[in-house]
């Protein structure tokens, strides 16, 4: 089959021809119809993210594809049948705090790392080895537009964070970072489950007008300053009333300071979700005040992707209109075309603009 190899740091993607996997027991092998290209993959590629990767191997968050073979513990699972791959791998051994990895992209500590070395290829291949409880099936029109459904690779990561806050339906959420590329879905999809309101701050004030145009009045953009006492009162003013939880999707490079000033907008009992990447490139901490996180029984909840059953959920908002993603603007690649789209991922990685590796297309 054919694969676009990382074969170091800094090098383009290699696409060759490499041997096909197999499946063991508890392993599902999928033909890659549709693969999210996250517009951050120049700089996991290139080394900059300092991500646990040990190349060579096969990058590729999850993806949409057909089944080709299923081991002998499978009992629903057919080979033709049309399924969502789940990146996140949890290790089996144990079941309260398992060891994790993305396959083809990050893990998580000395356990997730031992794990990435055995099933360490993504999907920017023809064929991909996943775990069968990884393997989701999807609605049989999925197959009529697989680069679409591919964004389940955005979506479920958000939804994720929601689901560990707690969003209830008629709340007023707060999204810091919402001109983002995972801050806009986050948006998206807190309106898709029913949040009353969505107060999105942010400092580009074109990406603003696009969310308020889209969405209407259930949106309350706010456009930040830098002063942290003006834009907290800014972003408190815009929610009209009580902000019941706050959401951060903002990236490495944003400064603490930023994510500080919107969780501190927070009622009181309410909930601050983390699941950006402030701080994985140095700088301050994020130093929320003792006294006020007590005072106020303030929940603060880091999040890293999300439960299993996110990805059902998640499908079953996408396969009902409950999400919409017609009017998402996607760039398909074939396989051989895969730096380009990294590129493309790069150049267009503002809110609903999304770039798809289609590996079986010539």
């Amino acid at each position: 089959m054919r694969a676009a190899v990382l074969t170091r740091f800094g090098a383009p993607l290699d696409v060759r021809e490499v041997p096909e996997p197999e499946a063991r027991g508890g392993e599902v092998v999928v033909e890659v119809l549709a693969a999210f290209v996250p517009p951050y993959s120049e700089d996991v590629f290139g080394g900059r993210r300092n991500y646990p990767l040990e190349p060579p191997l096969i990058p590729g968050l999850g993806g949409v594809g057909r089944i080709v073979h299923v081991g002998p513990d499978a009992t629903r699972l057919r080979v033709g049948d049309l399924v969502w791959c789940d990146c996140t791998v949890r290790a089996r051994d144990d079941a309260l705090t398992p060891d994790i990895m993305l396959q083809g992209w990050s893990s998580r500590g000395e356990g997730g790392a031992r794990l990435a070395r055995y099933l360490h290829d993504g999907s920017f291949a023809e064929l991909m080895r996943v775990p069968t409880e990884n393997v989701h099936p999807l609605p049989d029109r999925a197959g009529d537009d697989p680069a679409r459904w591919s964004l389940l690779g955005i979506y479920t990561i958000p939804y994720g964070g929601l689901l560990a806050g707690g969003l209830e339906a008629g709340e007023t959420i707060l999204v810091s970072g919402a001109t983002g590329n995972l801050g806009s879905t986050t948006v998206a999809l807190a309106l898709a489950m029913g949040a009353g309101r969505v107060v999105a701050p942010g400092r580009n004030r074109a990406v603003l007008g696009l969310l308020a145009d889209r969405f209407g009045p259930r949106v309350r953009p706010v456009g930040l300053t830098g002063d942290e006492a003006a834009d907290r009162a800014a972003m408190s003013a815009a929610a009209d009333g009580p902000i019941d939880m706050v959401f951060d999707a903002l990236p490495p490079a944003a400064p603490s300071s930023v994510t500080r000033t919107a969780a501190m907008t927070v009622r009181e009992q309410g909930r601050v979700v983390l699941m950006g990447g402030v701080g994985m490139l140095g700088g301050e901490d994020l130093a929320l005040p003792y006294p006020w996180l007590m005072r106020n029984s303030v929940t603060v909840r880091g999040q890293w992707m999300y439960p299993r059953s996110a990805n059902v959920g998640m499908i079953r908002l996408i396969a009902s209109g409950t999400l919409d993603l017609g009017s998402e603007q996607i760039r398909t690649f074939g396989l051989d075309a895969v730096n380009d789209a990294v590129r493309h991922a790069t150049v267009h990685g503002g809110p609903f603009d999304r770039t798809v590796l289609t590996p079986r297309a010539r």
